[in-house]
């Protein structure tokens, strides 16, 4: 079975080929702020990260009989862990997500191209939105702001699937705490299969990222938010887009970091400091 694999990151989209487990193709690209400025929503990326993927293939010679396209799930009503088959009215739910990342593209993606192939269907996998959070782990300061279920689950669980293999376990049989390092940053606990505590990594909670502010100092958001000199849309873009690395040193790659660091930066090297903290 001939499968395609596709995951659009905040800063990135990757994609792979597989011949049932056996890796044939494996290709990332990446996006700097630059790249992204002309699209004004994610959804306007749409075309763009297309272009790139089906481009890649041909190019491959791998545009060809897929039995299965998976994209990575988006911001859909919380659902179980799981694999889901995109329907019409998962891509309506896609396009008109509660939140904007570019992980709502992965399954329009998948579908588009499963379209074009006979007998290919298209499937997302433990999307973001998994929930599996105690209830206590809801709980905040506030009855009005309870924490959301938002995080990367997909690698989550995989990474924890695959480490459980390689101790020759099962990965419902392990209390496991994982950490996704990427455009966000998600750190969850895992008890016995299911994730029941974890950072809303999209929305501004645990560490900044390169483009997520992570949690910030409320009363000066308020503050912020109230001052008349900023918009709804430019505060959330501050917090997930334009937030971390991105606001100090206007780059996403930390490799360029590094490099300016080497160099002789100490603000480059004050910042990634301060992230590692």
């Amino acid at each position: 079975m001939r499968i395609l694999a596709i995951n659009p990151g905040s800063t990135t989209t990757k994609i792979a080929v597989y011949e049932d487990e056996k890796r044939l193709l494996v290709k990332t690209f990446c996006h700097s702020p630059e790249d992204l400025s002309p699209f004004p929503t994610i959804v306007s990326q749409y075309d763009y990260r297309k272009d790139l993927i089906v481009n890649e293939l041909r190019k491959e010679n791998f545009f060809c009989d897929f039995a299965a396209i998976v994209g990575r799930g988006g911001l859909l009503k919380p659902i179980p862990s799981g694999v889901y088959q995109v329907n019409e009215l998962m891509k309506h739910d896609l396009l008109h997500a509660q939140m904007q990342h570019a992980c709502n593209l992965g399954g329009l993606i998948a579908e588009e191209i499963a379209s074009l192939i006979p007998g290919c269907k298209a499937y997302i996998a433990d999307p973001v939105v998994v929930d599996e959070l105690e209830d206590v782990a809801r709980i905040t300061g506030s009855p009005l702001l309870p924490r959301l279920s938002v995080f990367h689950a997909l690698n989550h669980k995989a990474i924890a699937r695959k480490y459980a293999r390689s101790i020759n376990k099962k990965y419902e049989e392990l209390n496991l705490v994982v950490a996704h390092l990427g455009g966000g940053i998600s750190v969850a606990a895992h008890r016995k299969g299911r994730v029941i505590d974890v950072n809303n990594a999209l929305d501004g909670s645990g560490s900044f990222s390169p483009e997520r502010a992570g949690t910030l100092p409320a009363r000066q958001l308020v503050e912020l938010c109230f001052s008349g000199k900023y918009s709804e849309d430019e505060i959330i873009k501050m917090i997930r887009g334009k937030g971390g690395l991105v606001a100090y040193l206007g780059t996403t790659d930390v490799q360029v970091i590094l490099r300016r660091i080497e160099e002789g930066d100490k603000r480059a090297e004050l910042i990634l400091e301060a992230n590692d903290i």
